[in-house]
């Protein structure tokens, strides 16, 4: 019997910043300009997975705009 690994749902910024390869400062920018989407979780902040992909399709793309 395997035992199950128990995937993150969420990332903190400093998760995120260290998957990108980006300062921890400017990782907070990027969530507080809203380029990398977030949700605040009492005093946390934390990143889905799907937002860190959809924030690097979009820079890889060109577009570099912000979608609401």
């Amino acid at each position: 019997m395997t035992t199950p690994v128990i995937q993150p749902k969420w990332h903190t910024t400093a998760e995120v910043a260290a998957m990108l390869k980006f300062s921890l400062s400017k990782t907070k920018m990027l969530v507080l300009t809203g380029e990398i989407r977030s949700v605040k979780v009492g005093r946390n902040r934390r990143i889905l997975p799907e937002w860190v992909d959809e924030y690097v399709a979009r820079v890889t793309s060109g577009t570099g705009a912000v979608s609401a």
